[in-house]
């Protein structure tokens, strides 16, 4: 096998590996919090807020790793959060009082950002067409176990060694990736292509990006996709056992359809990058997710008896949507050929802000039924591909 095929091989397994480490932070300590309010001496409101300064540190730091990698690079980046993240996971193993925990697990969400962030600008440095889809896709595709394998590792170590061990677990993971990425993970930003660091050359950059009508489609568009499948996520208690009257054990019934659609869409996008363009890939991205929306809206009209009949949505919907991902992510940062580090950070932050808007706003009201979920889901959908459409007139205006 030549050598740079295998470069080429570790570096997506490393990309995949530090975008996992985000679903990690969150899925594998849940299985502990029951012990840790014993042991901590606290409610699960207050460990529920554990969540909560990870999200918001996560959402202000993603807008800020990339644009600091445009000016010192990659690697260094990269590293730093490692560390930071391992530094905070041995910290949290060691807390005697949940008020420690929030300080902690928000410096882990501090750091743990600056992998995915980051890693979207490595994929473009390296490549662009339709090699840079097929990387992403790979990426998105191992990314996707995440989610699932989280809590049943977090629990089986619940079980065994008591919830101290999770965060040792998740301290260790950082360091086998800070190793990784020192050893394997080459820098992908010359010098020579590098920003300057400092406020009016910060202020400049975020002034242009956000000035750029092409690249903020993009990114909303990509959110908005999102967004249809995260309003599941959010409302997964209400969904799935007062509507579809499953038990407390039985999320595997969301998560599992939902983990096996994004591989099998990621592993589509990667066989078909070379062979498909990239509107042709958004063609029948979107048009998978409009057949499974239609499907959703069609089932809760009819109200069949059995939760299969809801959650086949679901598994068909993140299909689709993981199949659009690496070309809507591409696209956008291609618009920004000399920022890409700080258009991922603006992707993300976009995202996750809108995550955050879905969660306060619109998932209470539309949680009421099985119908409103399906508008809802069906709706974000139907943006997400009007703005795809926009996006693309305005990047290429003569149809190129």
């Amino acid at each position: 096998m030549p050598a740079a095929r295998t470069d080429l091989r570790s570096i997506t397994l490393i990309l995949a590996g530090l975008a996992m480490l985000g679903p990690f932070s969150i899925n594998a300590y849940l299985p502990s919090f029951h012990e840790m309010s014993t042991v901590l001496h606290t409610d699960q409101v207050a460990l529920q807020q554990t969540i909560s300064v990870y999200f918001a540190a996560f959402a202000f730091m993603s807008l800020w790793h990339g644009a600091i990698s445009d000016s010192l690079g990659r690697r260094k980046v990269v590293l730093a959060g490692l560390a930071l993240y391992a530094l905070a996971s041995l910290g949290c193993a060691l807390a005697t009082r949940v008020e420690q925990l929030w300080v902690l697990r928000a410096l882990q969400g501090c750091s743990a950002g600056a992998g995915i962030v980051i890693g979207r600008a490595v994929v473009r440095d390296l490549h662009d067409g339709p090699l840079a889809r097929r990387m992403m896709s790979q990426v998105v595709m191992l990314y996707g176990l995440a989610p699932a394998v989280a809590p049943l590792i977090g629990g089986a170590l619940q079980v065994a060694f008591g919830w101290r061990s999770v965060f040792l677990f998740l301290g260790l993971l950082a360091a086998a990736l800070f190793a990784a990425v020192a050893l394997r993970l080459p820098e992908t930003l010359p010098p020579s292509a590098r920003q300057p660091f400092n406020a009016r050359a910060l202020a400049a950059g975020y002034g242009e990006l956000l000035r750029h009508r092409a690249f903020m489609v993009w990114a909303c568009a990509y959110a908005l996709m999102f967004g249809a499948f995260f309003v599941y996520v959010l409302s997964a208690p209400v969904f799935l056992m007062r509507h579809l009257g499953l038990g407390e054990s039985d999320f595997i019934w969301l998560f599992g359809p939902a983990t096996v659609g994004l591989i099998g869409g990621s592993a589509l996008a990667s066989r078909s990058a070379v062979r498909w363009s990239g509107n042709k890939t958004l063609a029948r991205g979107f048009a998978v997710m409009a057949a499974a929306n239609l499907y959703n809206l069609a089932v809760c009209l009819a109200a069949p008896e059995g939760a299969a009949w809801y959650v086949a949505y679901v598994f068909v919907f993140n299909l689709g949507m993981s199949l659009a991902v690496p070309t809507l992510t591409m696209r956008a940062l291609d618009c920004v050929p000399a920022r890409r580090g700080m258009g991922s950070s603006v992707q993300i932050f976009v995202q996750t802000g809108f995550n955050a808007l879905i969660a306060a706003v619109l998932a209470p009201l539309a949680w009421g039924s099985l119908l409103s979920l399906a508008i809802a889901g069906a709706g974000l959908s139907l943006c997400a591909g009007l703005a795809t459409m926009l996006a693309g007139r305005l990047t290429y205006p003569a149809g190129v």
